[in-house]
């Protein structure tokens, strides 16, 4: 069995806004409550290296890890892998955009597979990458949207 997640939000503001508060990796500890740090290790084109490192964990573990992204600005796509998998076989992850009345609709897709040595199963990473990911783009639609009003942009706009 391999894990396989999906899940989307819908945020009040304009896609271009959206688009680059995402991508901008060195921001990810400001748009994410879980990432204590980023570190970029390459660029090339439209694919970015880089170390992302958590929060320490209720047992005061530090999670880090190396991923790659590459970003298709025309095809409103990033693809996203763990170089360094950790407990992971394999971790892939699609984030699609996609402009609608309402703002822009994002969603997070997930194909993964933990190591049998794991300390958890698929089954399990599905459950919490499922309640993380609502959690985090809850966050990540609110930070945003207080951006948009910010900068008076609304759905629409500077699109």
């Amino acid at each position: 069995m391999a894990g396989h997640t999906q899940n989307e939000i819908t945020i009040a503001a304009p896609l271009d806004l959206v688009w680059d508060m995402t991508n901008d990796v060195e921001n990810w500890p400001r748009l994410f409550s879980e990432y204590a740090s980023v570190e970029i290790l390459s660029r090339e084109g439209n694919r970015t290296t880089f170390r992302l490192t958590m929060h320490p964990d209720e047992n005061g573990t530090v999670w880090s890890w190396v991923s790659e992204r590459e970003t298709d600005r025309d095809a409103l796509s990033v693809k996203a892998r763990r170089v360094e998998t950790g407990p992971f076989a394999h971790m892939n992850i699609r984030w699609q955009y996609e402009k609608v009345p309402a703002g822009t609709r994002m969603v997070w897709t997930q194909d993964f597979a933990m190591k049998p040595d794991a300390p958890v199963d698929d089954a399990w990473m599905t459950d919490n990458i499922n309640r993380n990911s609502k959690t985090q783009m809850a966050l990540i639609r609110d930070r945003i949207e207080k951006a948009a009003a910010e900068q008076g942009s609304a759905p629409g706009l500077s699109d």
